[in-house]
């Protein structure tokens, strides 16, 4: 036991683990002294890869080929395959030194002694899992299999008449093209089911879909005036965007609607869309939310926009504090970056998503509730289709996204790198540029003073905010306030990684120090005036929470200090300096902390190494965060051919599960 640990403190050292994966490793060693060398290694490398977002540890591929499982760097490969010798060749023998552990519990309720690993999955393909990981993921295949379980009573006929009218093209709009009408679709799908998932990419009308979703219910529902909505996002950020986008289609639908519903009293009923842990009721230094199953959320309807950001231990809270009775929707593209924590739940419930996999039954009913025919390809050709694939819509087309910047979206998303290449190499409208073999003060340029085609840039903030008012009136301050705001909001720097030059804490110092060298901003000290922040820590007390970005500005009072002024839609909050610790500078973010934003220009930097970091997830995620202008930074050449070949794939045992919860 003590060389295996020794072996395991081996790899921390050479940063292969963590710390803190060695160190479970040596308490499993405490519970149980004759845990076998195979447990400990397990352990370590499952703690491991839940640092990095995995749920629990395959076994199979593990003990097969544990350097394709780990994704190590190649000098790491030459330690493994001088140990993995020494432990069990067999599968069956790994799992006898599990099972053999009193630390390990099997996947069975009544086995449940509090041990701190669980071993699922199944026979062929056997998971580990950390205690916590394993009781996340059971509260989330229960409650996904009870929502989807029975369809909820529609009267069909009254659906397809309100459809029809909420989907009726504009005055003197030109017909939709033939073919199938996604969101329409997904509208009824959504409407018989306590649970929905509206997945597509940017463009194709997620939030247009989510609101015309919420006409239909107010429509038909037999108290309209009791129906409780809430609108919730993982950000700050991607709450103030889903609200603005829900009141917009809302008040275009009204004035196509005339009396027939008021909807503008209905969207000022639901109020302002709210971050996920302050809907839950976050509370300080612990996991527990205020809202829980005995103690629910006060809905009857729930929409959750950028879903794909809402990790394992969120999704697990949020439908244990949902009531039975509520209808919730979640709306992400599944081919984003999955959540920074553990967990990739929108990219299991999408699995189907694209095939459609749609049984009979949904078929008939989509025909009948909204005269939509769903083509034979998107049927089960298999009649074993799973029940969430019943519930669950992938919107196809992209009505705004499209030009340039949608074309290499596309290849990036299907792992085209020629094609990407030569998206980038054609452009002749300026909306895309490759910068290959770049040094650092490439992307420091680009902040300062943007490029030709895409002039947005740092300096557009800073012309804002020479324009502060001279009096001290407080609407006019305001608008300077959320003038400075939008201005900021034009332009980003996304990065790979956090550390190095190439990363955003090395490029946000060099941003800051070339705007001081430029006399641009007058840094003294760690706050200033026009300094850009991002929260990093949820406080409720404050009102902030992890990933809202403002910036700090003087007050309208002569004489008041700085403030951090943040931006929710036309509503402005603001916090005193001094009472904000956890923010960290944001004129560069990580791709992770983009989501839910977009940016007219938007660089994305690739450092010259990032490993596994560097997936074809985060291209296009940074890709599908600009409106009108992308840029491509890569430390050297071939970095967008390397990423765009290398998926990200989270292990999981939630699709398996929730296949297994599925009814015959």
């Amino acid at each position: 036991m003590t060389p295996t640990l020794d072996t395991l403190r081996h790899w921390s050292d050479a940063g292969w683990l963590r710390r803190l994966d060695t160190a479970l490793a040596a308490f499993v060693a405490e519970l149980d002294p004759q845990a076998q060398p195979a447990l400990l290694v397990a352990t370590a490398l499952l703690a491991h890869l839940e640092g990095r977002g995995h749920t629990c540890l395959p076994l199979a591929p593990l003990v097969r080929d544990p350097a394709a499982v780990l994704g190590w760097p190649v000098d790491a490969h030459e330690a493994l395959q001088g140990v993995w010798p020494t432990l069990p060749h067999a599968l069956g023998d790994w799992l006898a030194a599990l099972r053999a552990s009193p630390v390990v519990r099997q996947a069975d309720p009544g086995d449940d002694q509090g041990q701190p690993l669980v071993l699922g999955g199944s026979a062929e393909a056997p998971l580990l899992y950390l205690r916590r990981y394993w009781a996340y993921e059971t509260c989330v295949v229960q409650a996904l299999a009870e929502r989807t379980a029975t369809p909820q009573p529609v009267d069909e006929a009254r659906v397809r008449q309100w459809l029809d009218r909420l989907f009726a093209p504009a005055a003197g709009a030109a017909a939709p093209a033939h073919g199938v009408d996604w969101q329409k679709l997904a509208c009824a799908v959504a409407l018989r089911s306590r649970l929905a998932v509206i997945t597509g990419g940017p463009g194709t009308g997620k939030t247009y879909t989510a609101a015309r979703l919420l006409a239909l219910l107010l429509a038909v529902d037999p108290q309209p005036e009791r129906l409780r909505v809430a609108l919730a996002a993982p950000t700050g950020k991607a709450a103030a965007r889903l609200k603005q986008s829900i009141d917009a289609a809302l008040a275009d639908l009204q004035e196509r609607l005339g009396d027939a519903l008021d909807l503008h009293a209905f969207a000022q009923r639901m109020g302002a869309a709210r971050t996920l842990h302050a809907l839950l009721g976050a509370r300080p230094d612990t996991r527990q939310f205020r809202h829980h199953a005995a103690h629910p959320l006060d809905v009857d309807v729930l929409i959750v926009d950028e879903a794909s950001m809402v990790h394992l231990e969120m999704m697990a809270a949020l439908l244990d504090a949902l009531p039975a009775s509520a209808r919730v929707v979640f709306l992400g593209d599944k081919d984003q970056l999955a959540s920074v924590e553990a967990g990739a739940v929108l990219g299991d419930l999408c699995r189907d998503a694209e095939a459609g996999c749609y049984s009979p039954q949904t078929a008939r009913y989509a025909l009948a509730a909204a005269g939509e025919t769903v083509p034979p390809q998107y049927l089960d050709a298999g009649g074993v289709a799973l029940a969430l694939a019943q519930h669950t819509v992938m919107l196809r087309e992209s009505r705004r996204f499209g030009g340039p910047i949608g074309q290499l979206a596309l290849a990036v998303n299907r792992g085209d790198a020629a094609g990407a290449r030569r998206v980038l190499a054609d452009d002749t409208s300026g909306a895309l540029q490759a910068l290959e073999g770049c040094a650092p003060e490439a992307v420091v340029r680009l902040a300062l003073h943007g490029r030709p085609g895409a002039r947005a840039c740092y300096g557009d903030y800073l012309d804002a905010m020479a324009l502060r008012p001279p009096d001290h009136d407080a609407t006019t301050h305001a608008d300077w306030v959320r003038g400075v705001l939008a201005a900021f909001e034009r332009f980003r720097l996304l990065c790979a990684v956090r550390e190095g030059e190439w990363g955003a804490d090395g490029l946000n110092r060099a941003v800051e120090a070339a705007l001081r060298a430029a006399g641009r901003l007058e840094v003294r000290g760690e706050w200033y005036a026009g300094r850009p922040v991002m929260v990093t820590r949820n406080d409720a007390a404050l009102g902030v929470f992890n990933g809202d970005i403002g910036i700090a500005l003087p007050t309208a009072t002569a004489g008041g200090g700085l403030r951090v002024y943040f931006a929710d839609g036309a509503l402005l909050r603001s916090v005193g300096v001094a009472r904000l610790a956890q923010v960290e500078t944001a004129f560069a973010m990580t791709v992770h902390k983009s989501q839910g934003s977009e940016f007219e220009h938007t660089v994305l930097v690739l450092p010259p190494r990032a490993g596994a970091v560097l997936g074809r997830e985060l291209v296009y995620t940074g890709i599908t965060r600009a409106r009108r202008a992308f840029t491509l930074v890569s430390a050297q050449p071939g970095m967008l051919a390397q990423a765009v070949a290398q998926r990200t794939q989270r292990s999981s045992g939630l699709r398996a599960r929730l296949h297994r919860s599925s009814p015959d």
